[in-house]
C-alpha cells in the first residue's frame, strides 16, 4: 500500500473522448515525486517536438506529487505543463487553493490531456469515476457565472473548478487557468492551451478525503510544531498580516520596484499600492489554500468609477500591484484591485497582462505608437485607461487584440517597440528587478520558461540578510556569503543550487512561501522529514531531495533542447543593461552584460552542460537517470 499516492494517473484523449486509468510503479513516484517533473515524462515520452502549442499535439499535463492532500500548510499546489504559446519552448507553472488536495481526494495524482474537442467539454472526476461532459453552455462565460453554474448542476457546492475563462477560448498567450475564480497557473500562456483544446473546465470531487501517511502522528506532530513556530518568524507573521503584497514597502526602499516599466527602482507614490494599504482599506478577509496556516490570500471589497470589485475574485499580490500599480504609474488601488478582478474573471497572467500594459504605455509615452494604433491616448499613470485596457486585452477587442499576446507578440507584429520590452523568451518580467539581485538576472536567463521570480532563491538571501539564514543555507551546501549586488562564481553556485532547491519545491508541489531554503516557515531539513514522514522513504536524503530539482530542470531544459532552442535564448532585455532613473538607492544601477555572460559560463559548467548549446549533455542526463531522453 502506497503512502501519500494512489498509483493512479488520468488519461483523457479529447480527439475520441477516450479516458483510461495508468497505474505506475512505486520507483516512479520516488524518481519524480509529481509536479513538473511528473508532467514532463509524458510530455517527452508523448509528444513530438515541432508540435503547434495550440494543436491538438500539444499535451497538457496536471500534476500532485506525493504530499499532494497532507494535513499541513503548502502542500496543496497544482503543476501545469505543455509547450508554451507565449514563451519560447516549455510552459511551466503552479497554482494553490483547495483544487489540488481535492483532485487527490478525487482519487488521482494527476491528469494527461491531448488531442482537441470538436466541441467545448469538460472532464467531471467524483471518487475515482471521470467523464467528459458538455460544456457548450459554459463557453464564453465568466469564471465566476462558470463556477456557479457547474454547482447548480452538480447539486454539490463543495465541488472544485479549474478552468479556462475568456480569454483562454479567445487564445490570448497570457491566459492563465483559474481555480476558486482566483488562483492562477498564471505564467506562460497555458490557459490558452486549455482553450484551445476546448477544455473548459476540470471539477473535481473527493467525498472521502482520505489520504495515507506512513507516520501519521508525526505528521500531526509536525503540522503543530509549524503552528507553534510561526509567530517567532517575522517573515510569516507579515506574510498573513499584509499578505504577499506587504513586500511592496520593503522593495521600494532597496530601490527594487520596478516603476514606469523597469526605468527606476522606486515609485514615489508606492504608499498607496502598499500591502499596508490595503490592509487599512480595502481588506475584508485572508483566505487560505487546503490545511494552511499562513492565510496569505487577500479577499478585498471595493469600487472602481462606480463599478463593484468582489470578494470571490481574490485581492491584489504583490506582483499584481506592481505590474498594473508602479509599472504603468499607477497610484489607484482600487483600480489595480479592479484589473486583477477583471484577470481572474476572464482568465489572464496578471503579471504578463499588467507588463504588457506597461509596455504600451511606454511606447505611447516615447512617441513609438500613437492614437492610430491604440484608438486613444495611453499615457503612463492614467488608472482608467489601464482597467480599459485590461478589459480590451481580455476581450480582444480593438488595440486589446494587439496586445492580447504579450508584448513581444505586439512588438513582432507592430514592428517596432522592441527596445521596450522587458521579456526574456516572451516571458514579461516579474516585479524583481535584476539589475538589483544579480543572480536573479542569471536565472532570469538561464530558466527554461524565462523570467521567474519563484525558480531560485534571491540574491539578499546571502548578502545583507545572511547571518539569518546561514544554518539553513549550509543544510544545502551554501557556506559562503557575497558583497552586495555581486555576480562572483560563489554567487552563481548559489543560484543553482537554489534553483535545484525550487525546482524539487515545484516537483514536490509545495508552497515557496512556506517551504523553501531560507525564510520560509519550513527549511530544507524539514523538507526531506515532511517526505519521509508521508511516504515511509526512510532513507529519503537532502541529497536526492536536490537530485529531483535537478532532474526536473534538466527535462525542461531537454525538452526546450528537442525544440532547437540553445543558449543563444538565453539573453536579457537591453533595458535591463540600462541605468536605472531617479534618486533612489538604485539610481543609476545596470546590469553589466560582459558580468553576465561569464556568470552563464560559470552556470553552465556547473550544471554539467554543453557550453557551446547551454544544453544538458548526454552524461548528465544518464546521471540523473534520464538517458531515454533522446536529444
Amino acid at each position: 500500500m502506497p503512502f501519500g499516492y494512489h498509483r493512479r494517473i488520468l488519461h483523457v484523449d479529447l480527439m475520441d473522448g477516450s479516458i483510461f486509468q495508468e497505474r505506475p510503479g512505486d520507483d516512479f513516484y520516488r524518481k519524480y515525486l509529481g509536479g513538473s517533473a511528473m508532467g514532463m515524462y509524458y510530455i517527452l515520452n508523448g509528444m513530438s517536438p515541432g508540435a503547434d502549442p495550440l494543436g491538438p499535439d500539444n499535451i497538457l499535463t496536471l500534476m500532485l506529487s506525493v504530499l499532494t492532500g497532507a494535513p499541513i500548510s503548502g502542500q496543496s499546489r497544482l503543476t501545469a505543463n505543455a509547450k508554451s504559446p507565449l514563451v519560447d519552448g516549455i510552459g511551466d507553472s503552479q497554482s494553490g487553493g483547495f483544487f489540488p488536495a481535492e483532485l487527490k481526494f478525487a482519487g488521482y495524482d494527476g491528469i494527461v490531456v491531448k488531442g482537441q474537442s470538436e466541441e467545448p467539454v469538460y472532464l467531471w472526476i467524483k471518487d475515482g469515476v471521470a467523464e467528459l461532459r458538455s460544456a457548450t453552455h459554459l463557453w464564453g462565460k465568466t469564471t465566476g457565472v462558470v463556477e456557479d453554474i457547474l454547482k447548480e448542476e452538480l447539486c454539490d457546492k463543495k465541488i472544485e473548478v479549474m478552468q479556462c475563462g475568456p480569454a483562454g477560448e479567445k487564445l490570448s498567450y497570457l491566459a492563465a487557468i483559474i481555480n476558486m475564480t482566483n488562483r492562477a497557473n498564471g505564467r506562460t500562456g497555458l490557459g490558452a492551451v486549455m482553450g484551445s483544446k476546448r477544455l473548459k473546465a476540470v471539477v473535481v470531487r473527493g467525498t472521502s478525503k482520505q489520504f495515507l501517511v506512513a507516520e501519521p502522528k508525526h505528521l500531526n506532530d509536525f503540522a503543530r510544531s509549524g503552528v507553534a513556530a510561526f509567530d517567532d518568524n517575522a517573515s510569516m507573521v507579515g506574510l498573513r498580516k499584509d499578505g504577499t503584497a506587504g513586500v511592496t514597502s520593503h522593495q521600494h526602499a532597496d530601490g527594487g520596484l520596478p516603476t514606469y516599466n523597469f526605468n527606476s527602482g522606486q515609485f514615489a507614490s508606492s504608499d498607496s499600492i502598499s500591502g499596508e494599504a490595503m490592509t487599512d482599506t480595502i481588506l475584508t478577509g485572508r483566505d487560505t489554500c487546503y490545511a494552511c496556516t499562513v492565510r496569505c490570500k487577500r479577499s478585498v471589497t471595493t469600487t472602481f468609477k462606480e463599478e463593484q470589485v468582489h470578494e470571490k475574485y481574490g485581492g491584489p499580490e504583490y506582483e499584481t500591484l506592481a505590474t498594473f500599480g508602479s509599472y504603468c504609474g499607477v497610484s489607484d488601488l482600487s483600480a489595480v484591485a479592479m484589473a486583477n478582478q477583471l484577470c481572474n474573471e476572464y482568465g489572464l497572467d496578471t503579471i504578463g497582462t499588467g507588463a504588457t500594459i506597461a509596455w504600451a504605455m511606454e511606447c505611447y509615452e516615447e512617441g513609438v505608437i500613437s492614437e492610430k494604433e491604440t484608438g486613444f491616448p495611453i499615457p503612463m499613470g492614467d488608472s482608467e485607461v489601464m482597467v480599459k485596457l485590461t478589459k480590451m486585452l481580455a476581450t480582444r477587442d480593438g488595440f486589446g487584440d494587439v496586445i492580447a499576446d504579450g508584448s513581444r507578440a505586439a512588438a513582432d507584429r507592430l514592428g517596432k517597440g522592441h527596445e521596450f520590452l522587458i521579456t526574456v523568451k516572451g516571458a514579461e518580467a516579474p516585479a524583481h528587478m535584476p539589475q538589483v539581485k544579480k543572480s536573479l538576472g542569471l536565472i532570469y536567463s538561464v530558466n527554461p520558461f524565462g523570467a521567474d521570480h519563484n525558480s531560485s532563491e534571491h540574491d539578499p538571501a546571502m548578502e545583507d540578510d545572511y547571518k539569518h539564514y546561514s544554518d539553513r543555507l549550509q543544510s544545502i551546501g551554501i557556506d559562503r556569503s557575497a558583497p552586495k549586488r555581486s555576480l562572483e562564481r560563489d554567487k552563481v553556485q548559489f543560484a543553482l543550487t537554489t534553483q535545484h532547491m525550487y525546482s524539487f519545491l515545484d516537483s514536490a508541489n509545495l508552497c515557496v512561501f512556506v517551504w523553501g531554503p531560507s525564510w520560509q516557515l519550513f527549511g530544507p531539513e524539514e523538507c526531506v522529514k515532511l517526505v519521509k514522514t508521508i511516504t515511509g522513504w526512510e532513507d529519503f536524503t537532502i541529497d536526492e531531495m536536490l537530485l529531483v530539482g535537478e532532474r526536473r530542470l534538466n527535462m525542461l531544459r531537454a525538452f526546450n533542447s528537442r525544440e532547437g532552442i540553445d543558449r543563444s535564448a538565453d539573453k536579457l532585455p537591453r533595458k535591463f543593461y540600462k541605468t536605472l532613473q531617479g534618486d533612489g538607492p538604485s539610481s543609476g544601477v545596470a546590469l553589466d552584460i560582459e558580468e553576465i555572460m561569464q556568470a552563464q559560463e560559470w552556470y553552465y559548467e556547473l550544471s554539467g552542460w554543453n557550453p557551446d548549446s547551454g544544453n544538458p549533455t548526454q552524461d548528465t542526463l544518464k546521471r540523473l537517470g534520464l538517458e531515454w531522453i533522446d536529444l
